[in-house]
């Protein structure tokens, strides 16, 4: 499979572009932002791309691809609904409307987070926007739309989040995690998990179209290529 990956400098988005890159069935990753991803491998193209709100400079890029993992995320931290919204949701749209156009048959994951409202009521704003953006996806006409609601993620394997804030966090946090993990398995994932999870649902699908922690973790341990 050819896949394509939104957000491959982010810590999920490594994990994904790690486990793909390993995957036997994997022919091609395109990792697309506005930077790349530093990383040298045979099967990877870095397509740098300033504006993410337009595609049409580089459509022909983007053709005969069978999945996009949609890794691209922003704290709402001190940010306006209207900005975040537009960051997070009307972002997450243009990407999506402009391979749909050209891809109706490939999977789409998009990674979402846990607390995310699909009822876009939630007194925290955030929470709607999330759930806005995830039930515009699931209206989409691509052959399969699966949003993945993560909590926890212990990053491994040398990866590390891009915001500072979050850094910190994981270097305090990291004795913990692993114990965490272990007393919570179903609450806490790894960046492989998340990237294994996301080639498992385009592989064989999943019974649900919105994953939790608790659904992710199984495909994530269970995945294996054909």
């Amino acid at each position: 499979m050819r896949v394509l990956i939104f957000g491959a400098t982010g810590m999920v988005g490594q994990g994904v572009l790690r486990e793909c890159l390993q995957a036997a069935d994997v022919e091609q990753v395109v990792a697309i932002g506005r930077t790349p991803t530093g990383q040298r491998h045979p099967k990877l193209r870095d397509v740098v791309h300033a504006d993410l709100f337009n595609y049409a400079t580089v459509s022909a890029q983007l053709d005969d691809i069978d999945a996009c993992f949609f890794c691209v995320g922003v704290t709402s931290s001190r940010m306006s609904e209207a900005d975040y919204t537009r960051l997070t949701c009307d972002l997450t749209l243009a990407a999506a409307n402009a391979l749909v156009a050209t891809n109706p048959r490939m999977v789409f994951v998009y990674v979402s987070g846990a607390g995310a409202d699909s009822s876009e009521t939630s007194a925290t704003m955030w929470e709607r926007v999330r759930g806005k953006t995830e039930n515009a996806l699931l209206a989409l006409p691509f052959r399969g739309v699966y949003i993945f609601r993560p909590g926890m993620i212990e990053p491994l394997d040398g990866i590390q989040s891009k915001t500072p804030a979050y850094r910190i966090f994981y270097a305090l946090m990291k004795p913990v995690l692993p114990l965490l993990r272990a007393a919570m398995p179903r609450h806490v994932l790894t960046t492989r998990q998340m990237g294994q999870a996301m080639l498992a649902v385009v592989r064989s699908g999943a019974r649900k179209r919105v994953l939790g922690s608790a659904d992710i973790g199984p495909l994530g341990r269970n995945a294996t290529p054909p």
